[in-house]
């Protein structure tokens, strides 16, 4: 009886460096899924907690309401040390 594959010869230098950057490439492939999966499981959203709307905080007074500005800073000598230059 005759065989209906053809005859494989030996695995050239080039297969086998093809076989382990393809082995190489599965393993990271499949560690960064894992360790994806893994820590977005860890990290849970939060929902926001809506008001009800007789819950109303107070607001900030304007300027009008604490009298105006504060009154301006004095001058501040000039320093003595220079400047760093980039």
């Amino acid at each position: 009886m005759e065989d209906t594959l053809p005859p494989v010869g030996p695995m050239t230098t080039a297969w086998v460096d093809f076989f382990i950057m393809l082995g190489a490439f599965t393993l990271v492939a499949i560690a960064s899924l894992i360790w994806v999966f893994y820590f977005r499981k860890t990290r849970r959203r939060h929902r926001r907690k809506r008001r009800h709307p007789h819950d109303r905080r107070p607001v900030n007074p304007t300027l009008a309401e604490v009298r105006g500005l504060p009154p301006p800073r004095p001058p501040e000598p000039p320093s003595t040390t220079p400047s760093p230059t980039p």
